[in-house]
């Protein structure tokens, strides 16, 4: 079996064009034969009846004279028999064998009939008509003598045939090359890109299918080096997270073995590494709780309730550490029943408000308003904090993203409530962005639909 694709396009082409010239040839040759033969016979009687014109317009003498000399026998060959039978031969037969005439043809022409033979396929027909001279009826049998132009023209198209066959194959052999380079590049990078090599140029310029294959490669090429990018970065985050921790939880220990520690010392290296502890427990459920979104492995739970009572119980619920450093809250919040699921919301309200907390400043303060559209409710919450900077507004949802780094061991966090809240909002075929400016505050904006479908 060829397994190339070169070899088998070539292949493919001429067995494609040999069987298709091949079939139209029969079938043209099978649709037009009558009317070829028709045009043969045409020209045959017309030949034929000059003859006869020419014996009834003549003397015998000067008719067998005149037609023995006729050019036109040089491509007809013919025969004259009389009531006796004897046979009268005009032209040369030039080694060809002559169509055989029966005695029953004969007694028919001489009868005053007409006799047309015609042969197999496309070929010669024999001819006979009466011819009335003085000495009485003869009978006259006419034929071709030398190939028809038909004869020709059959064997200049076999001719054509092969040598079309033969440029075309050549035509093919070159084109194919052109075809097959393009798959052999994409092959090639394919290779590469499974060996952990996404600098893969692949320089194909092509239109078509060809070309909109290698454009939708260099595409997936590009989505997955960013998503080689994000798996190393999500692997450094989880190692950088995870490491500060331990190693708060593995010095500590060390020191608690210390004799000569005092009780007051003691009990705050336990605290520490009770907090470090759940520090790294909290961003285990966190990571464990993205993944299940992602993986859309718990179905929505969708019930209707009132959207502007959820954000009250959740303002509330985290009542301390908004009173704890005075910050009021600004309500406008209209009546909207919502369909959807109302735990996994609650989560996305308690992140934004506590982010809000978080960055604020003491005394500050938080407004939330909900409005409701004909087909979507709009959620608003803006706090008066120190903001977000432009570039890095549109990285605060992936995994681990710290806005405010120079002081992120001020405000903790594992840096992965956002793209529990994004993921959330997308679940429920909602949208979410962030308008901030540094020392402006933060504004997050949440787009639902009123009706969200089943996931």
């Amino acid at each position: 079996m060829i397994r190339s694709l070169y070899p088998r396009v070539v292949l493919t082409f001429l067995v494609s064009v040999i069987g298709g010239t091949i079939i139209a040839f029969l079938v043209a040759t099978w649709a037009f034969e009558d009317e070829l033969n028709d045009n043969l016979q045409v020209t045959l009687d017309d030949f034929g009846q000059d003859i006869v014109r020419i014996y009834e317009a003549f003397p015998l003498q000067d008719a067998d004279s005149f037609v023995s000399g006729m050019k036109q026998l040089n491509s007809y060959y013919l025969r004259m028999y009389n009531e006796l039978g004897h046979l009268q031969i005009y032209g040369a037969i030039d080694g060809h064998e002559p169509l055989h005439v029966t005695n029953e043809q004969i007694k028919k022409v001489l009868d005053g009939e007409v006799v047309r033979v015609k042969t197999n396929g496309i070929n010669p027909i024999l001819l006979g008509l009466p011819v009335k001279t003085e000495v009485g009826t003869k009978a006259m049998f006419l034929e071709r003598r030398s190939p028809s132009s038909t004869s020709f023209l059959r064997i200049w198209t076999y001719h054509f045939m092969i040598y079309s066959l033969v440029g075309g194959s050549l035509v093919i052999l070159v084109s194919a090359i052109f075809v097959v380079r393009p798959i052999k590049k994409l092959t090639q990078a394919t290779r590469r890109i499974a060996g952990g090599d996404f600098n893969v140029k692949l320089n194909i310029k092509q239109q078509g299918e060809l070309g909109t294959l290698a454009r939708s490669f260099e595409e997936m090429m590009h989505n997955l080096q960013q998503l080689e990018q994000m798996r190393r970065e999500f692997v450094t985050n989880v190692s950088h997270e995870v490491q500060s921790p331990l190693t708060s939880i593995s010095g500590y220990a060390v020191a608690l073995k210390q004799v000569h520690l005092t009780d007051h010392e003691r009990s705050r290296y336990l605290d520490i590494i009770i907090a470090e502890a759940a520090r790294m427990s909290n961003m285990s459920d966190s990571l464990l709780k993205l993944s299940m979104l992602e993986s859309q492995s718990q179905p929505l739970q969708m019930t209707t309730f009132n959207l502007d009572e959820q954000m009250r119980r959740a303002i509330i619920a985290i009542q301390p550490q908004w009173t704890a450093r005075s910050i009021r809250f600004e309500l406008d919040l209209e009546s909207v029943r919502l369909v959807a699921d109302p735990d996994l919301l609650n989560q996305v309200w308690t992140n934004i408000i506590g982010n809000s907390i978080k960055f604020s400043k003491d005394g500050g303060a938080i407004s939330i308003s909900i409005k409701q559209d004909s087909k979507v409710v709009i959620i608003q919450i803006t706090d008066t904090g120190i903001g977000i900077p432009l570039e890095d507004q549109k990285r605060i949802f992936d995994r681990f993203f710290k806005a405010d780094r120079s002081h992120s061991r001020k405000y903790e966090g594992s840096g992965l409530g956002l793209a529990i809240v994004k993921q959330i909002v997308s679940l429920h075929q909602g949208d979410l962005r962030v308008e901030s400016e540094p020392g402006q505050g933060t504004t997050v904006i949440v787009t639902l639909p009123l009706t969200t479908p089943t996931a």
